[in-house]
């Protein structure tokens, strides 16, 4: 099979492109230029002059071709402008799941076709299986590394030409194969910022680039009850406690926003628990939306550890679900993903109670 494997400079797509040479594929290498503010600090934390070196090291080291493809303009479009966009909304995105739908399986994937390459691989830690004429997504077998909730807006066409080859490794595994091959990335440590930011501080950069967010505003209890000042809501977060800056007789914590008055909502820690939320637009691995409620587990950010659900499909591309017990931190913007055992159904973005029905 002629593969083209993303290569970012780390030791996970290192390692799969050296599994793939192993296994006697025709082998490329291709990084992704994506876009990156400059700035001073740390620098730039995707696409730095040192990780296309160690990039191209790795390539060089696996004896295949090195291929800088520039991304900057689609990761703009897809990514940055609708994550200032998401936070000027008071809701909380999360660009990965963007940028591996439109830009890495999209761009990159269109670009690795009109290379005549058959399959785009990846360091992700997930696992494809194609059954019944269909391509299934599933969970990566190590359940510290699990990335399948980045994945789960990926289509049908898309996981066609796909590969995952550290489905069913775990991270330790992975460094010792790097160890095997003499990989200088073999101890690199793992990412764990916004990839586009010059320091790491996403509160900066909405304020250079959305002020609106930033302005401060009333802080109000549940029944609407001014309480105190806050100083923009891209500052708080929900099930936030610190900072918020309000005496009372017990703690308060960030019970949601209220974009119309640009208002922080804040109550007792008994009043962050939700039974229900629903999400939109869905999306489902199967490319087509069930026509009848379901039991399945949900996620309601990556870091989370699932809980059980009631499902229920909604006109117009919405879900309901029903926790099996009260989630404290949904998040709207943040991504609902459902899993049944080991497959990814589908999921969409957590809808804000000021969204449009």
């Amino acid at each position: 099979m002629h593969i083209f494997v993303g290569l970012s400079g780390g030791v996970d797509s290192g390692v799969a492109a050296a599994l793939l040479v192993e296994q006697g594929h025709r082998v490329q290498g291709v990084m992704l230029q994506t876009w990156a503010e400059s700035g001073t600090g740390r620098g730039n934390l995707c696409c730095t002059p040192e990780a296309i070196d160690r990039a191209r090291a790795v390539a060089d080291r696996l004896g295949i071709p090195f291929h800088l493809v520039d991304g900057r303009a689609p990761f703009h479009a897809a990514v940055v402008e609708p994550f200032i966009a998401e936070y000027a909304a008071a809701r909380t995105p999360n660009p990965c799941i963007a940028c591996n739908r439109e830009v890495r399986f999209g761009f990159l994937l269109d670009w690795v076709r009109r290379q005549g390459g058959e399959y785009l691989a990846t360091g992700h830690y997930a696992r494809i299986r194609h059954q019944d004429g269909r391509f299934r997504l599933l969970r990566g077998l190590d359940p510290a590394k699990d990335q399948s909730y980045m994945l789960h807006a990926l289509s049908q066409a898309q996981l066609r030409h796909a590969l995952f080859p550290l489905g069913k490794l775990t991270k330790t595994d992975v460094r010792a194969i790097a160890h095997t091959w003499d990989m200088a990335v073999a101890d690199q440590p793992d990412s764990q910022d916004v990839c586009f930011l010059a320091d790491g501080d996403y509160r900066r950069f909405l304020a250079e680039r959305a002020p609106e967010a930033v302005r401060p505003g009333p802080i109000v209890d549940a029944a609407g009850s001014v309480l105190g000042k806050h100083t923009g809501l891209v500052n708080y977060t929900i099930g936030q406690r610190k900072g918020i800056g309000i005496p009372a007789p017990h703690p308060l914590y960030v019970l949601g926003m209220d974009p119309q008055r640009n208002a922080l909502v804040v109550g007792p820690a008994q009043a962050l628990g939700r039974w229900e939320c629903t999400a939109a637009p869905m999306h489902y691995i199967a490319g087509e939306a069930p026509r009848a409620p379901f039991r399945a587990e949900a996620k309601i950010r990556y870091r989370h550890r699932g809980v059980p659900v009631t499902a229920t499909p909604l006109p117009g591309g919405c879900l309901h679900v029903r926790f099996e017990r009260p989630q404290r931190d949904v998040t709207p913007g943040q991504y609902l993903v459902l899993y049944q055992g080991e497959d990814v159904l589908g999921g969409g973005a957590i809808r804000a109670p000021w969204d449009a029905p």
